[in-house]
């Protein structure tokens, strides 16, 4: 059984859709479960959306009207007018209609995830009716009822027992008689509200799904040609790893890579499933495979980009040091509010941390800490990690650069610039 993820850009237009089914149908025979991200740049405009009805920033129904128009504009160019998919997307809109007829819930992580989710559900029943009307026979299934997770909205924790028993005892058989499209980056509470995995968390879907099932390969589809040394729309003279190791492609996810989320590969590592990462526009291209059993030589350094960082330096009102009890109490709030730290250092006096700027759970830290400790910030900076480093290589990422903080150990450079 094979699990294939197909990313926003796959299907961010008609003609995606429709290289989407010429990809699934040259693996016929084969069971198949196509895991399916929203449209294009869905997610953005859904966060953009839900922010101007949280905020009051903005025309809410003006931005909901482009969205729901982007939509239906792939409709009209894959379907006849009046086929049953034009109302199962009018209706998996509608949860978007109820939702801004009311005040907003003060709970900013509940909202985003009850409207970010919708993108995936419309994505899929698009996809679903397109491989159908290819003669693909498919099947749309709704994640929510399979990876089941606690109420940690926007990053939702995997209840793996419950999970693993709801997709065992359920899509073998689905298999059995076709493919199988569902929706990435979504999760269900007991409840019955959405979750979402984490941003750009559909490979984790993928991952989840094929460890729970056993699937002997995941592919996640990209627009690009395989794995890179760096982003090409940032580097030039970029080069393209055939294979990497489990542990590296962890190493490379944990400071940010945007081509696999980071959760993605330790559920995979854990059964012996590979990843291939290819590109869909090149089926037949080798791609990267992601394995165990890799010995890695690397001739440039990684480099991986993370925008919208924020320098955090923390210190005690009495100017007394920086001690573990201070540390603890640190770490308990930024844990509390779900902010993750990037890249750290601590002095005699102070503690200072990178951490990515998610709005809601920024200010939220802020004002925490600003009751115990004295706090200050900047924002709108870049934090740059390079794996397997040369001096040559740091020196010339941070040429005519301002550097806020700098770490190296043997194998990796942080630096945060401005």
């Amino acid at each position: 059984m094979l699990v294939f993820k197909f990313g926003g850009a796959s299907v961010k237009d008609a003609p995606g859709v429709i290289n989407l089914a010429n990809v699934v149908g040259r693996y016929a025979g084969k069971q198949l479960l196509v895991v399916v991200s929203a449209m294009g740049k869905t997610t953005n405009a859904l966060e953009r959306l839900t922010n101007a009805y949280v905020n009051g920033e903005g025309d809410v129904h003006e931005l909901f009207e482009e969205i729901k128009a982007y939509h239906f504009h792939i409709l009209s160019e894959l379907f006849e007018t009046g086929h049953p998919v034009f109302d199962e997307v009018a209706n998996a809109f509608v949860e978007i209609d109820w939702m801004i007829e009311d005040e907003p819930h003060d709970d900013y992580d509940f909202i985003y995830d009850q409207i970010v989710s919708i993108g995936e559900l419309v994505s899929t029943r698009i996809v679903n009716a397109w491989l159908n009307q290819q003669g693909i026979a498919s099947k749309w299934l709704d994640v929510r009822g399979y990876i089941h997770t606690d109420n940690t909205y926007r990053e939702g924790v995997v209840d793996w027992d419950k999970t693993r028993a709801s997709i065992q005892n359920d899509l073998p058989d689905m298999l059995e008689k076709s493919v199988v499209v569902t929706q990435g980056f979504l999760g269900g509470t007991s409840e019955n509200f959405t979750t979402t995995l984490g941003r750009e968390g559909s490979d984790y879907t993928a991952s989840i799904i094929a460890s729970c099932i056993g699937a002997e390969s995941v592919t996640t589809w990209k627009d690009v040609p395989g794995i890179l040394n760096a982003d090409p729309k940032h580097f030039a003279d970029t080069i393209k790893f055939d294979e990497l190791s489990y542990q590296e492609a962890i190493e490379m996810t944990y400071y940010g890579a945007s081509v696999i989320h980071p959760k993605t590969i330790k559920p995979l590592q854990n059964a012996g499933i590979p990843l291939l990462v290819k590109p869909f526009t090149d089926p037949d291209a080798s791609g990267t495979v992601i394995k165990d059993n890799v010995v890695n030589s690397f001739a440039k350094p990684v480099i991986i980009v993370k925008q919208k960082q924020v320098l955090l330096s923390v210190s005690a009102k009495d100017y007394s040091f920086i001690s573990e009890s201070h540390l603890s109490e640190i770490f308990g709030l930024f844990a509390a509010n779900h902010v993750k730290v990037n890249v750290m250092q601590t002095s005699a006096l102070s503690f200072t941390a990178c951490i990515d700027l998610v709005p809601g759970r920024f200010e939220k830290l802020l004002a925490a800490l600003k009751l115990v400790f004295k706090v200050k910030y900047n924002d709108d900076l870049t934090l740059i990690t390079l794996r397997h480093y040369t001096d040559e290589a740091l020196a010339e990422i941070t040429e005519g650069k301002t550097v806020l903080m700098k770490q190296t150990n043997r194998n990796t450079a942080q630096v945060v610039i401005k």
